[in-house]
């Protein structure tokens, strides 16, 4: 619920029934705001009214591979948020049209509109000459929203936790059907995860302001964590004891393409996220020197995976989520 009913005017968050989106959206009416959160299926995305005042949130129809939609989308806007990604590519949703397109006619409509504040959701990794189709897209987005709105805040988070994640859980859930867990590449690449909850304290503070225009901040949690130290803590948080599975690069590769015929929801990593674990997912030297992170952007401390994990994995223990509280 929103905690004051001043009118800071109208934000537009593109993806906001998404996981990211949500916790966007709620931060934002808490914060005074007028919400219309731009979805495919607003049917779909009632459930985020409750986030603010009866009438604070709206959710309306736009899809980012329609530029008409998203122009309808942002009329009287004074923010805009860009929360749409996708983690494979499948049908008309490729990387292209949604991580290139898309960002470049949210950007250029924004414009248009008169819009004040643009924050687009990037991720760690993007870069225009990798092999990943995810992280060279990520950056050819970047670079169509500065060059159609240079004032624009981009935020590359490391892998986002939160309740709803797809990242602590899907492995929780392997860990709970296998008795082994694939240890990709040694375990070796290094994480940097961030609370979504932050991200968005991060979008509520540029869409205030805060920040530099036309720079990009790279967020990332407290904990640096290397692949097999997540897979450990999350067979902790689950009571689970399993063993590995150890797959270096090729045979990982192998596997992926292997499963490639299988609905995403069903393959357990992509060629492309394999590649993607060739490269630590961390802040960036750079971005600490020259202050281009969290602390930027009104989160002085982010928040650590412990205390927040451990109480949304519970329900994967054995005997569910309550039998610790059984006497």
């Amino acid at each position: 619920m929103a905690e004051r009913l001043d009118d800071q005017g109208l934000a537009v968050v593109f993806g906001g029934s998404g996981f990211v989106g949500r916790y966007a959206v709620t931060a934002l009416a808490k914060q005074g705001w007028r919400v219309r959160a731009a979805v495919r299926r607003p049917d779909l995305a009632g459930f985020l009214q409750t986030g603010g005042f009866v009438g604070q949130i709206a959710p309306v129809q736009a899809n980012v591979r329609y530029p008409e939609s998203v122009a309808r989308a942002l009329a009287g806007a004074k923010v805009a948020v860009n929360a749409v990604g996708i983690l494979a590519s499948g049908g008309k949703q490729t990387f292209k049209a949604v991580h290139v397109e898309g960002p470049r006619a949210i950007a250029r409509a924004a414009k248009a509109a008169g819009v004040r504040h643009f924050v687009h959701i990037s991720a760690i990794g993007a870069d225009i000459n990798s092999s990943s189709q995810y992280a060279r897209t990520k950056a050819e987005g970047e670079a169509a929203v500065l060059e159609e709105f240079p004032e624009a805040i981009i935020i590359r988070p490391s892998v986002i936790f939160g309740p709803e994640d797809q990242f602590f859980n899907r492995f929780a859930a392997m860990a709970r059907m296998s008795p082994l867990l694939p240890l990709i590449g040694g375990g070796r690449t290094r994480f940097q995860p961030v609370f979504v909850g932050d991200i968005a304290t991060a979008i509520t503070a540029a869409a205030a302001g805060a920040g530099k225009p036309g720079t990009v901040y790279e967020a990332g949690g407290p904990d640096e964590l290397s692949f097999k130290e997540i897979l450990e803590l999350t067979q902790e948080w689950t009571g689970r004891e399993r063993g590995y599975l150890r797959l270096p690069f090729w045979l990982a590769k192998v596997q992926a393409a292997l499963t490639w015929p299988l609905p995403n929801a069903l393959r357990p990593i992509t060629l492309d996220q394999v590649k993607l674990l060739h490269h630590d997912n961390v802040v960036s030297a750079a971005a600490k020197d020259e202050g281009r992170i969290l602390t930027a952007l009104g989160v002085p401390t982010p928040t650590g995976v412990a205390a927040i994990v451990p109480s949304y994995l519970e329900r994967f223990r054995a005997r569910g989520q309550f039998a610790s509280y059984r006497t």
